[in-house]
């Protein structure tokens, strides 16, 4: 293979002669073979650390750090990285010492060699534009990192909006179609009182709609933007105007209005934004897996479970039962979900384990956090599309189940008491009667009358009684 030679503080080493990145990440490549997952398996990072570059090459140029030409071929290739491309050559492991400095000079690096050429020059010939001396001016690790983190999780957390939202429609149009299929609820999975299949579906859309409001909430408090910090907060090696004109530039070509720290020593050293998001992943994945568990255990059997819904048939369920299908989706939703809350200990432990000026676990942070992401995304697109929009009711199972119910006689408490509902389900128990023959042969309530109080019983209560607290 083709080589060059570049250099850094630690001498001389041998690059391919094809690759955009430099002496720092080849150095990297060879100390961090961890986890076999390189940075750009998160499109979404290497989009946001060309974002901040190509931020802070237009506040450079603006202040006269960057000649226009400087500024230019670094905007262009920044721009390049952010449509998509070249994200191959951010090679450098997730998983590495270093507070994310070998996944800036990769970043750096790039940018450099794509920009050199621009302006007519090889890859490796530093003195027309250096990676650090222009790509990372006024910058440090400790601050375009974790910028570039918030912005990517930004952007990541829009997407994943997106799908609960079409998750949530759909087990809200499931609602509107299971509308009148009449049902019995249930508590410590005993049979409690009659309920309709619609409205059971209705609230898996309105809690995954309350984790969209929280996630977004969570995403809006990563705006806060540490650039122009530089080592610890005290803004070193950074041009006076360069905070102001960088948020501004990072503004506009992230789409993300970000706006200043407050203190720059504190959010150079703080990760609680982490924390707080990967909490709300945590909470949004439990959820979606309780969904996904109420889905396994209505569609169970067929034949000897509740069997109440029928999830549409995917693959073959058994190397040895014939006929067996399973709840695949469900199953894979529920596993996403352990991922996702074993990420946020891991979320927890970094934080922990920060010391002093700078949390140097913000690589493991970013993993994490983008992987739970994803897989969340993917996890809520192929539940919906391959599961949920397919469900359907058990009608005839049903109704038969909920006529023979005694819990329907927690709906004639109101006429006829307690005491005598009591009777009548004990009797039902008893003789395997239904709650209506009961009621009537014993003259306690006439056919309709009984019919309609437990038809009642089924409805919503009417917002205007929430709202009067009655």
């Amino acid at each position: 293979m083709s080589t060059r030679i570049e250099t850094d503080s630690l001498g001389s080493i041998a690059v391919p002669s094809t690759a955009y990145w430099g002496a720092h990440t080849a150095r990297a490549l060879e100390n961090f073979t961890l986890s076999g997952i390189p940075v750009s398996s998160h499109p979404h990072l290497v989009r946001a650390l060309a974002m901040v570059k190509n931020a802070a090459a237009q506040a450079n140029a603006e202040l006269g750090i960057l000649t226009p030409q400087q500024s230019w071929a670094i905007q262009e290739s920044c721009q390049e990285i952010q449509d998509g491309q070249h994200h191959e050559q951010f090679c450098v492991d997730v998983i590495q010492g270093g507070a994310g400095t070998s996944t800036n000079m990769n970043a750096n690096e790039v940018i450099a060699n794509l920009a050199l050429e621009k302006l007519g020059h090889g890859r490796g010939e530093y003195q027309h534009l250096h990676p650090i001396d222009h790509v990372n001016r006024c910058q440090s690790t400790n601050d375009i990192y974790p910028s570039a983190i918030k912005i990517a999780l930004i952007h990541a957390v829009t997407g994943l909006h997106s799908e609960l939202g079409k998750l949530a429609e759909s087990a809200r149009s499931k609602g509107t179609e299971f509308a009148t299929v009449v049902k019995m609820g249930r508590t410590q999975l005993q049979d409690a009182v009659p309920m309709t299949l619609g409205q059971e579906f209705g609230a898996f859309a309105a809690t995954l709609e309350e984790d969209r409001t929280r996630l977004m909430e969570s995403a809006t408090l990563m705006r806060e933007c540490s650039l122009g910090a530089t080592a610890v907060g005290t803004g070193i090696t950074a041009d006076p105007g360069y905070q102001h004109l960088v948020l501004q530039a990072l503004s506009a070509t992230s789409g993300v209005p970000v706006v200043p720290a407050l203190d720059l020593i504190e959010a150079t050293s703080d990760v609680g934004v982490f924390m707080h998001l990967s909490g709300m992943l945590k909470r949004t994945a439990i959820k979606l897996s309780k969904i996904s568990s109420d889905l396994r255990l209505l569609s169970s059997g067929p034949q000897n479970g509740f069997g109440e819904i029928i999830l549409p048939p995917r693959q073959a369920g058994s190397s040895i039962m014939p006929g067996k299908v399973n709840p695949v989706f469900p199953e894979a939703m529920n596993q996403i979900a352990f991922a996702v809350a074993g990420a946020d200990t891991t979320v927890t432990m970094a934080a922990d384990n920060g010391q002093l000026q700078l949390n140097a676990f913000e690589p493991v942070i970013a993993h994490v956090l983008l992987q739970s992401i994803s897989w969340l995304e993917n996890g809520v697109r192929a539940l919906r599309t391959h599961c949920v929009d397919g469900i359907a009711a058990n009608t005839e199972l049903l109704a038969r189940q909920t006529a023979a119910s005694v819990g329907l006689a927690t709906a004639l408490i109101p006429a006829i008491g307690y005491a005598a509902a009591a009777a009548v389900a004990n009797e039902a128990l008893r003789t395997g009667s239904s709650i209506i023959d009961i009621v009537t042969s014993r003259d306690l309530l006439s056919r309709a009358d009984a019919h309609a109080l437990i038809g009642s019983a089924t409805l919503p209560v009417p917002a205007a009684v929430i709202a009067a607290g009655r």
